[in-house]
């Protein structure tokens, strides 16, 4: 099914596509942006439910905005990470009942959106990589931080080895983002 095909059944309300969308198909994409947006553990159901709400709202009006730029499912992330992240901000208390300043608080929203929407783009890639041990170095001396002496310990490696196959994993990290994103090699 294309995604003109999708759309078309989420507006028509069609209950096996919404189903397989939502609960099948996107599952894996949602649960990591509820993870990464909330800070304790969010009912999948109750999340999505709202969602769905909040797309089909006004004659599906959200959902009629999709322009087919990108896929639906890059669409649907952005739309849910933006979602997730107002809701969560709508349930924290100003505890000083100070005025908000509004453009500072957008500013938050679009960086906690874009930190969330990179770290997913990050852990795709990561997954698509062959070779674990490189998707492993990456993932803890770029995105966790680890200093290079105690992961080379871990590994059981030198730092200078461990250089080198930082290297080769980010040669390798670069061919899966451009084979992913379509720019062929």
């Amino acid at each position: 099914m294309n995604d003109y095909e999708l759309l078309q059944g989420l507006i028509a309300r069609d209950e096996r596509i919404t189903y397989q969308f939502f609960y099948v198909q996107c599952r894996p994409l949602l649960t990591a942006i509820m993870r990464l947006v909330f800070s304790c553990p969010v009912d999948y159901d109750e999340m999505v439910s709202e969602l769905y709400e909040f797309i089909m709202a006004n004659d599906c009006a959200k959902l009629r905005q999709f322009q087919y730029r990108s896929s639906v499912y890059q669409w649907i992330k952005v739309v849910a990470t933006r979602f997730f992240i107002r809701r969560r901000n709508s349930q924290l208390e100003n505890p000083a009942n100070e005025p908000v300043d509004v453009k500072f608080e957008e500013t938050a929203v679009y960086d906690a959106e874009l930190a969330i929407s990179l770290r997913i783009d990050m852990e795709i890639l990561l997954s698509l990589m062959e070779n674990r041990r490189y998707a492993n170095a990456i993932r803890a001396l770029v995105l966790e931080g680890i200093p290079p002496k105690k992961y080379a310990a871990q590994i059981g490696v030198t730092v200078d080895n461990l250089y080198n196959i930082k290297k080769r994993a980010m040669a390798a990290l670069t061919k899966v983002a451009i084979k992913y994103y379509g720019y062929g090699l």
